[in-house]
């Protein structure tokens, strides 16, 4: 059976009778033209009603869509809307039924306008009596990836957003200096993607070659998904083995050591670095506290976690006895600022970030000599291993893991599992009888 697409591909007729008696029930509804008004980044279509032979009823066919969505202004849409509206009234009008077998009409048409035409649908159908030209601009690489990127605004957060634009910027930069005749979309192909990676390995590392990979292939599936591109090519490039650099878990002693020097040095990065070692939380996570974070009646507090909701944790009292009083301040001031706990701090989480752990490198690390596999992060690392084997001693491993997901927000003990493998907090226990054997 021949759906409206197939049908609209031999559509464009000079003549054409009704088929239909004005004395009997309509069989279908004008097809119209759905704008979103004028929002561009939904999808235009036409629609249209057909009169179920069943129920007697109008039943709202399958949307149709065609290459309208290719096109990024209103003007542009609305022109080839047009054309396939005109062109599937005069399919209905001709007798097209949707819930029939339409080959004799496919017949009927075909004898009347020669062989089937292979080429794409709007092109067939500026072949009428319109003025919509041949040939339209196509999209350009720097216009394709702007609409990706606007489409995943309300799916990622402002730290995502601003990763994908740089590694955008990075790569179509590349493209002017090193393809300048790649002009458009629909020129990219897999093999200038993976000379870009290429690029990018040699450059740096398989870690970071991996990461531009992930983040192109996001923005660029979302334009094979508004039919933009054919296919992602992005997606059909490898991703590289490569090995993830961790920091460092510091001995008791350097730990403690770090600890009594900041008590007198900086006591805001004090408390910074204690919000990351006896709650668990990731640098970037501590940076996002507010006032109204903290709930000192229920001992908890709220934080946006790595790819998940607003998590709820429990304060435990070795860092609750450490705050201030909030009580009188701003439920909306930042936890930390550069100068003092709770106030308002106008840059955003990338920044304050960095801001810290460069503070950290200049009053800890240079002052201590540790190297690059020390950071915030060993912090996190060290006590999540120091609590993990003091319950070990109590309980099962399962068990101590089970209670360890609770404390540390990991979402499966699967990650979990990966997480302890890499910072090195399983070890067995002492095996030299064994050796003596």
């Amino acid at each position: 059976m021949l759906n409206s697409n197939e049908i609209l591909k031999f559509a464009y007729v000079n003549e054409y009778e009704s088929a239909y008696d004005l004395s009997q029930p309509k069989l279908f509804s004008k097809p119209k033209i759905y704008t979103a008004k004028g929002d561009l980044t939904r999808r235009w279509h036409i629609y249209f009603s057909f009169r179920n032979p069943d129920t007697g009823k109008l039943k709202r066919m399958t949307p149709f869509y065609g290459e309208a969505n290719k096109y990024k202004t209103k003007e542009e849409r609305l022109e080839v809307l047009t054309i396939y509206r005109k062109a599937l009234l005069k399919l209905l009008k001709l007798g097209y039924n949707p819930f029939v077998d339409n080959t004799e009409l496919y017949k009927k048409l075909n004898r009347k306008k020669g062989p089937l035409p292979t080429n794409k649908i709007s092109e067939v159908l500026k072949e009428g009596d319109t003025s919509y030209e041949k040939e339209k601009t196509k999209m350009s690489i720097r216009d394709a990836f702007d609409f990706g990127i606007k489409m995943k605004e309300k799916v990622i957060n402002t730290t995502t957003k601003k990763g994908y634009k740089n590694r955008v910027r990075t790569f179509i930069k590349w493209l002017e200096e090193n393809h300048p005749d790649i002009n458009n979309i629909e020129k990219l192909d897999k093999r200038i993607v993976v000379q870009f990676l290429n690029h990018i390995l040699l450059k740096t590392s398989a870690r970071n070659r991996n990461n531009y990979r992930t983040d192109l292939s996001s923005i660029v599936q979302v334009l094979e998904d508004n039919d933009i591109i054919m296919s992602n090519m992005v997606k059909k490039t490898p991703v590289l083995k490569s090995s993830p650099e961790r920091n460092k878990t510091y001995s008791k002693d350097t730990q403690e050591q770090i600890f009594t020097y900041l008590e007198k040095e900086d006591p805001i990065l004090l408390l910074y670095i204690k919000f990351i070692s006896y709650n668990f939380l990731r640098p970037i996570e501590v940076c996002r506290l507010k006032v109204g974070s903290i709930d000192i009646g229920s001992q908890t507090l709220k934080v946006k976690a790595k790819n998940s909701p607003l998590k709820t944790k429990i304060i435990p009292d070795i860092l609750l006895k450490e705050l201030p009083d909030l009580s009188n301040i701003d439920p909306e001031a930042d936890l930390f600022t550069p100068n003092k706990i709770a106030g308002f701090w106008d840059t955003d989480m990338n920044n304050r970030r960095d801001y810290f752990s460069k503070r950290f490198k200049r009053v800890v690390k240079d002052k201590f000599g540790l190297g690059k596999d020390y950071g915030l992060y060993s912090f996190r690392h060290t006590y999540i291993t120091m609590l993990y084997r003091a319950i070990v001693k109590q309980s099962s491993p399962f068990e101590a893991k089970s209670k360890l997901m609770l404390i540390t927000g990991h979402s499966t003990m699967t990650a979990l599992e990966k997480y302890l493998r890499d910072i090195d907090a399983e070890l067995p226990e002492d095996y030299s009888e064994m050796l003596k054997q």
